[in-house]
């Protein structure tokens, strides 16, 4: 019985991964900071490389599932992950990948303004605080952490209501002349629930046709 209420908790808690708040508008500034992070990368048309992502569960039921997929961009602004395979207590995670690797949809349904800068691993950061424009009895307040010198995402954290709390860390590589997501690191502190995912990606494969149906559950 405690294993069928903790793994509801983990999925409830990713789907609901967005933010909210009190925020009205957009700031000019902030919607600035997200055209030059979509401007990264101004040859790459589009690219698709093979993830694999290892879960484990800090606390019961202390389920450790190994996921595998593909992730597809295409210019200008469509992004997806699709894992090949996903255990229903999992399908959270689906979600948690394309919010981080997507700065096109936070607009979508949320407002933006640059918070105060902080320090990653030593360097200041801009921060993009977002909340929803509708509002979300889930989460807080979402922030994105983006890398001034390269206007690339760093990192993002998700501030749950209930205290829970999630983050994910990017870093990247060169790839031919492309600089690309190599690892990312998500820790998830939910109440009732601690687990950490680790994913890593394949070779890319840069300027390839990409078929619109990946894209077209968006």
């Amino acid at each position: 019985m405690k294993r069928l209420i903790l793994i509801p908790l983990l999925i409830a808690a990713l789907l609901g991964v967005g933010p909210s708040g009190q925020l009205t508008a957009t700031q000019p500034a902030a919607h600035a900071l997200v055209e030059k992070m979509l401007a990264a990368n101004p040859s790459l048309a589009s690219y698709r490389a093979r993830v694999h992502v290892d879960t484990r569960m800090l606390s019961f039921p202390w389920l450790a599932p190994k996921l595998d997929g593909t992730t597809y961009f295409k210019r200008p602004n469509d992004y997806e992950v699709v894992f090949d395979r996903v255990p229903s207590y999992a399908k959270g995670f689906e979600k948690l990948f394309n919010d981080v690797g997507d700065p096109s949809s936070w607009e979508k349904d949320s407002y933006l303004a640059l918070d105060a800068d902080r320090t990653l691993d030593g360097k200041s950061m801009l921060v993009i605080r977002m909340t929803k424009k509708i509002y979300s009895t889930t989460i807080d307040h979402t922030l994105a952490y983006v890398d001034p010198a390269t206007h690339r995402l760093a990192r993002m954290e998700f501030y749950y209501r209930n205290g829970g709390f999630i983050a994910m860390d990017q870093k990247f590589r060169t790839e031919g002349s492309y600089q690309l997501i190599d690892k990312q690191h998500a820790d998830i502190a939910i109440p009732h629930v601690h687990a950490v995912a680790d994913a890593t990606y394949g070779a890319y494969q840069t300027n390839v046709a990409v078929d619109p149906s990946v894209f077209a559950k968006k």
